[in-house]
């Protein structure tokens, strides 16, 4: 599989990674609901086998075990896959989810991440949310120490949008940004895209198939199906009316698409967002073995102009 360069880093990356959201299982704030640790392990060992060389998770998945899943995967595996996670996030005794940049939060959250993947340095570390906003200097600024210090190789943000990245680069370069992109969530071409092409941050997009309603797999009958502990079951507007009507005549048209090459809905979703000469790389979740395999073809083909404005078409005719 091809690899890209990482903005500023060293770091080469597939243009596909792992995506380990999901895999944290339920019983938190934004869970996918009741997830079985072995078929985690066994998709992540998959990725792995099809040439994925990143997974992204994030201290606050599943609060803590996400990472301790991934850790549990990689042990052993003879080539070792990067791993990039994320702070910011923050938990209590009663998992209610808090926010801090202090630095001194920071830097806990750094040893139990490293604890938790059991690897001495983490390939890239993110701040996750830009909150507080106020915070966001003293935040950066800790990610700039834990980088000279050796604790993390290379530093990024998510969620960011271009003016507070901005303010935080003077005081330390940015390797990479990790925002939502998909085509029902395009909203970062506007000028984010292009402040990161300008000035040579990485992207890896996250959401390219819109939290699963973009696979193919999704029907209405699933979503309503959904457990009371999936997020996305109230939380997220795209799996409501009147966007759900709307986004499953779009899945529609990517069936269509794909079939023309004998690609899923899934992999038309994904090669959409790395038409984009912005991404370096999509960010990709799966499940349970076999999920990837469906999807993992994005990684090399592309639509045709052609087909990028016939989707292009639909989202102007039917805007979310």
């Amino acid at each position: 599989m091809q690899t890209r360069r990482l903005g500023n880093s060293d770091m080469h990356i597939t243009p596909i990674g792992f995506g380990a959201w999901a895999i944290g299982g339920g019983g938190w704030a934004f869970g996918w609901g009741a997830q079985d640790d072995a078929a985690s392990v066994a998709a992540i060992r998959e990725a792995v086998d099809l040439g994925v060389n990143w997974i992204d998770t994030a201290a606050v998945y599943g609060l803590g075990h996400s990472e301790e899943v991934v850790a549990k995967a990689l042990t052993g595996l003879p080539r070792r896959p990067l791993v990039f996670t994320k702070c910011e996030r923050v938990w209590d005794e009663r998992r209610q989810i808090g926010k801090s940049l202090k630095a001194e939060s920071i830097r806990r959250e750094c040893e139990a991440s490293l604890r938790r993947l059991k690897v001495d340095v983490i390939d890239l570390y993110q701040i996750h949310w830009p909150e507080p906003d106020e915070d966001i200097k003293e935040g950066w600024q800790t990610l700039v120490q834990l980088k000279e210090e050796g604790k993390v190789r290379w530093i990024g943000v998510s969620n960011f949008d271009a003016a507070q990245i901005a303010r935080v680069a003077k005081f330390g370069p940015i390797t990479s940004l990790q925002p939502p992109y998909s085509m029902i969530r395009p909203e970062v071409e506007q000028s984010i895209l292009p402040y990161c092409l300008a000035n040579n941050i990485g992207v890896i997009a996250y959401s390219p198939m819109a939290s699963g309603l973009l696979t193919g797999a999704m029907t209405r009958e699933r979503v309503a199906a959904l457990p009371a502990d999936d997020w996305r079951k109230e939380k997220n507007k795209h799996y409501q009316e009147p966007l759900l009507t709307r986004n499953l005549a779009l899945v529609d048209l990517l069936k269509a698409i794909g079939g023309r090459h004998g690609r899923t809905a899934g992999e038309v979703a994904i090669a959409w967002v790395l038409r984009n000469p912005a991404v370096t790389g999509a960010i990709v979740g799966a499940r349970r073995p076999g999920q990837l395999k469906e999807l993992i073809g994005a990684a090399e083909w592309r639509l045709t102009p052609a087909e990028g404005d016939e989707i292009d078409g639909f989202l102007a005719a039917n805007p979310g």
